[in-house]
């Protein structure tokens, strides 16, 4: 006699769906023929395959504690979150001191970071203020854990329009969504998407704004791309160091991931509200119980031994160098000349396109699979936005290929461009 299996799916459990983030990673290294402008994969070329390889001899050398080998601490390395304070303290412009380790955990990449941030601040139906465009995976987890995404307007320039929020604000007011609001969403520095840092004023500018409405709530920096400015600068200070936000609970998002080693996953948060902090590391403690030790222990001996600074002064002109070649071979492909605009980024790995304004540019358009058939691959903008898309819009990363693939990638982008 056979029986039947008879079981369901928690609300979180039938709302989870495929990641966008892992199709197109997965794209980009099943199919050789493919050249991926999609998938964030940092250089290969510049890789510290030889400061690795120098860390993990020295950890394991003759005589040196197997303490690395075993299972960590919830919160992660001491040595490790102090020397993450001191480099924090030191980019706000700050002494040593002013950055406590104690505010430091230590996660499973950035992104672990901001799930666990999300998980304890936030139920099913709350809304959470976002840039526009967003990181396109932060907004999938949203979605998935049941939340609302709802963009912080911007002007033609890309700038935060405090005007159109300040009505925006008071809308939310008469309709009870404000009540509802949990939380603010901010990617600092050379955006994934967009490739723009927050200036100073439009930081101090929401701050005020949203004390002024009584939305005092929970602010997220994410600072992934904060070390990876093309002249070294550390650019505008964080809503940690700046006087309009200390009444904020605040966390500072960072990742040793994109500037060292992305197989390594190793991130960290900086939380100023102990509530907040604790709460995160319950609920971390019951995912993992810790980060993965020896990753900590190779980052730790790179950050201490200054291997680490050496590292970004190799790959930071190698991805200004990345970033002009793919703008040159857009240009010369006449994707200016089709009506298509995109800045220049003083950092990071993207560009963004804006295509005429009539253009569809979405995951299942014509475009889109045109591209596919024609061996290159983007992230569709859409993708990027809280509410009310912008179907015109594309990111592009000069991450991963080589210079003559970017090149290439570049050609039959346009050559689709300028078929459609």
């Amino acid at each position: 006699m056979s029986v039947s299996c008879r079981h369901s799916f928690s609300a979180l459990g039938q709302r989870a769906t495929p990641p966008i983030i892992a199709r197109l990673m997965t794209a980009a290294l099943e199919n050789p023929r493919l050249l991926s402008l999609a998938a964030g994969f940092t250089d290969n070329a510049t890789l510290p395959v030889e400061t690795f390889g120098e860390a993990v001899a020295a950890l394991t050398a003759p005589g040196a504690s197997p303490e690395l080998l075993q299972y960590g601490t919830n919160q992660g390395r001491p040595r490790l979150r102090q020397l993450l304070a001191e480099r924090l303290a030191r980019e706000e412009g700050h002494d040593p001191s002013w950055a406590e380790a104690g505010r430091l955990l230590v996660t499973n990449g950035s992104q672990q970071a901001l799930y666990l941030a999300m998980q304890v601040l936030c139920d099913p139906g709350d809304i959470v203020l976002v840039d526009r465009p967003s990181y396109f995976v932060f907004l999938e987890m949203l979605r998935g854990l049941g939340l609302e995404a709802r963009s912080l307007p911007v002007g033609a320039d890309g700038r935060l329009d405090l005007a159109a929020l300040d009505a925006k604000l008071t809308a939310w007011q008469r309709t009870g969504d404000t009540a509802r609001i949990k939380a603010v969403y901010l990617v600092g520095y050379f955006s994934n998407p967009s490739g723009r840092s927050l200036e100073v004023d439009e930081k101090r500018g929401l701050a005020r704004l949203l004390s002024a409405h009584r939305l005092v709530v929970p602010t997220i920096e994410d600072a992934a791309y904060r070390q990876m400015a093309f002249d070294g600068s550390a650019g505008a200070p964080s809503v940690l160091a700046l006087e309009e936000w200390s009444a904020f609970p605040r966390l500072y998002a960072g990742t040793l991931t994109k500037p060292f080693a992305t197989g390594l996953k190793v991130g960290y948060g900086y939380c100023t509200d102990d509530e907040w902090r604790s709460r995160m590391l319950h609920v971390k403690g019951h995912q993992d119980f810790g980060s993965a030790n020896l990753n900590q222990a190779v980052l730790e001996r790179v950050l201490g031994d200054g291997s680490f600074d050496r590292h970004l002064g190799r790959i930071r002109p190698a991805y200004a160098r990345k970033m002009q070649v793919l703008h040159a071979a857009l240009v010369e492909g006449g994707l200016q000349r089709l009506g298509w605009s995109w800045a220049q980024p003083q950092g990071g790995l993207y560009l963004w396109l804006q295509a005429p304004a009539d253009a569809d540019l979405g995951l299942d358009t014509a475009f889109y699979r045109a591209c596919v058939g024609a061996g290159v691959l983007y992230v569709p903008g859409e993708l990027c936005y809280g509410d009310v898309p912008a179907k015109n819009t594309a990111r592009l990363t000069f991450g991963v290929l080589a210079e003559e693939d970017l090149r290439e990638a570049a050609r039959r982008f346009c050559y689709v461009a300028a078929g459609s």
